[in-house]
């Protein structure tokens, strides 16, 4: 039941919460540097807050992408499921004057790419399963 569950509503449900102001005051917590440090380049390294959040969405886009290849019942459950996800990014991107982002933008683009991948490759198995005599 659990595997069911889109990982993706992670970065979703993070995001709201710094809209809220769990992460910091000010009008842009997404700019906020997370660490830094010299690289031996002579450059300087630096994340902030709203590339953790990308790179969060990465993370789990790889387990969800991992997740479609299971071809059971539990996987039509999370295809549906990882829909609503991403009709969840695309509503509050066009309603919510905080969620017009380039960070929110991107985490969208991943739900959508996570949606995509999750139908392709469903299909894609599932025509292997089919066996013609």
């Amino acid at each position: 039941m659990f595997g069911a569950i889109p990982l993706l509503i992670v970065p979703f449900v993070l995001y709201n919460l710094g809209l809220l102001g769990l992460f910091g005051g000010g009008d842009d917590p997404w700019t906020t540097e997370m660490f830094s440090f010299r690289m031996m380049s002579g450059g300087v390294f630096s994340m902030t807050l709203g590339d953790l959040m990308v790179l969060i969405g990465l993370i789990f886009l790889f387990v969800e992408i991992s997740k479609s290849v299971r071809t059971t019942n539990a996987s039509i459950l999370d295809h549906l499921l990882s829909t609503l996800v991403f009709i969840a990014f695309l509503v509050e991107f066009l309603l919510v004057k905080g969620a017009a982002h380039s960070v929110f933008f991107t985490l969208m683009i991943i739900a959508l790419f996570d949606v995509l991948a999750g139908f392709s490759v469903s299909m894609r198995s599932a025509s292997r399963d089919i066996n013609l005599n």
